[in-house]
């Protein structure tokens, strides 16, 4: 009885879901995210969604959110349809039959997160409300992208100092982030603490996990040419998932956790889906398993 469970799901290109989706649904998969690169480009969404939709639910499975990953701050370049496609989302979010369209913030290019606050405020203050209009929420991957505090080019909201100010600047109970506890780690922050803090306002989980090499870190530091840290498959990575989704559930979290995959160093390639899979499984287990209910 998927109802009562936390569902677990995967990502998939937005472009791609209804031949995808097929493919991979034997696995067990109960939810599918489904991703754009910048913009929505040419895809038809009515139809998308009509397909996608009933496919999902074919299996038993359902979309669980739309997003978008550029830069709607500044919109120039390869990012010039990236808050037109923010809008088409959120526009057509029901017909996946879903409530929550997500991505990157944006930010002014190489100029301190501080400073992008005013334009974030701006545009995401509008996409709220339109979103709030719609019965939508709308929630920011914790992704760095390469970025700090001081320079960067896809997005501010990798830091809970960052997430202080944006939502104070835009203060809505619809807008929320769409955390992982990877990103975080990358920055060597502890991640549990972290969510316990922050759970009401996490509206999506990205299944993604790292693995920190503390022994390189304390003898080479973070600066060094050794690599200190792996993006990583749940059930390869450090984090303890079991402890992750009882901080979820004693929240209340309704949401689910969709496996981003494709970062592992070593599920990749031809292991792409062995990883994933096991990722699958791996975080059904730590919910509990499958629901059984309690007898009468």
């Amino acid at each position: 009885m998927v109802s009562q469970l936390l569902r677990i799901g995967t990502l998939v290109g937005g472009g791609d879901a209804v031949r995808v989706i097929p493919q991979i649904a034997k696995h067990g998969f109960e939810s599918y995210q489904l991703t754009f690169w910048q913009t929505t480009g040419g895809i038809d969404l009515v139809e998308t969604a009509k397909r996608a939709k009933a496919i999902a639910e074919e299996n038993g499975a359902i979309v669980s959110s739309l997003s978008v990953f550029g830069n709607p701050l500044t919109g120039t370049g390869d990012n010039a349809d990236t808050l037109a496609s923010w809008e088409r989302l959120i526009d057509h979010a029901h017909l996946f039959g879903a409530d929550l369209v997500t991505g990157f913030t944006g930010r002014l290019t190489d100029r301190p997160i501080d400073e992008s606050i005013p334009k974030f405020k701006e545009v995401f203050g509008e996409l709220v409300r339109r979103a709030a209009d719609k019965g939508v929420r709308i929630a920011f991957e914790n992704c760095d992208m390469g970025g700090t505090w001081t320079r960067g080019d896809w997005n501010i909201a990798h830091n809970p100092t960052a997430w202080e100010l944006m939502f104070d600047a835009v203060p809505a109970d619809n807008i929320g982030l769409e955390w992982e506890p990877c990103h975080q780690m990358v920055s060597l922050i502890d991640p549990l603490p972290q969510l316990r803090k922050w759970v009401g306002k996490v509206f999506h989980v990205h299944g993604k996990d790292a693995t920190i090499a503390w022994d390189i870190v304390k003898e080479n530091g973070i600066h060094g040419p050794k690599e200190f840290v792996w993006h990583r498959t749940p059930g390869f990575g450090d984090t303890n998932w079991t402890d992750l989704i009882t901080i979820l559930r004693q929240a209340g979290y309704r949401g689910t956790i969709d496996i981003e995959g494709w970062h592992d160093p070593v599920y990749r390639d031809e292991l792409e889906m062995t990883g994933q899979v096991h990722a699958l499984n791996y975080l059904k287990r730590c919910r509990g398993g499958d629901f059984v209910p309690n007898p009468v």
